[in-house]
């Protein structure tokens, strides 16, 4: 076994959260006077901090950006975040890990609120010491400042810490402090925006990500 702790994304990692995040996104255009009616064209903004997708989307500034954050909350912390389900082989995937003793952790741009509440209802919330997220603010948003904050936190070593995320932004975070990364091709990333990064691991399926940990390559 090579890394004895191990950091799991959530959105389109440990979950598909593709209804749930896409309804409230169009919730929050419809209060902003802004119709979308197919729910495919709002998937970019599955893994993003949501601040900076409808800045970067939309072409908002920080304030209406806020706005829509705040209208895209009053759907989604109701409703939203039930809309959600897990990938088929997670659970056995985080029992394998607890049986073999890795210390587990979610590392979630989402607030850890609305994180925390996704775990207990689904029922995995027990397989992790602890999840960390964003504050409702927007602190630790960036995957960056995220997977530090959670380093400096619980004392962990980064050599024998991995990252595993379905985005850029938790293939970024896991190397610029010092942790090994995993992509995995099953969520919202092109295979080229994760080969861009260069993880050092890169598995298409769970299926894939499962086999190499029970091998324990990882």
């Amino acid at each position: 076994m090579r890394y004895h702790n191990v950091l799991f994304d959530l959105d389109g990692t440990l979950t598909d959260p593709r209804v749930g995040i896409t309804r409230s996104i169009q919730y929050a255009l419809a209060k902003l006077g802004i119709d979308e009616p197919d729910l495919r064209k709002l998937e970019h903004f599955i893994g993003p901090p949501l601040l900076e997708a409808f800045m970067q989307f939309y072409g908002f500034d920080e304030a209406r950006a806020w706005e829509a954050v705040n209208f895209y909350r009053e759907r989604f912390k109701v409703t939203g975040l039930y809309e959600n389900e897990m990938f088929e082989g997670v659970i056995e995937l985080l029992d394998l890990l607890r049986a073999q003793e890795r210390t587990l952790f979610v590392a979630t741009s989402k607030p850890w609120a609305f994180a925390r509440e996704i775990a207990r209802h689904f029922g995995f919330d027990q397989h992790f010491k602890l999840i960390y997220g964003s504050e409702l603010d927007g602190t630790r948003t960036d995957k960056v400042q995220l997977i530090a904050h959670l380093l400096e936190v619980e004392g962990l070593d980064p050599s024998d810490t991995l990252m595993i995320g379905d985005r850029k932004h938790d293939l970024i975070g896991a190397r610029r402090n010092g942790l090994a990364a995993v992509a995995v091709g099953y969520g919202f990333g092109s295979v080229e925006e994760l080969e861009a990064e260069a993880p050092e691991f890169h598995f298409h399926t769970l299926a894939d990500l499962h086999r190499a940990f029970s091998e324990q390559r990882l």
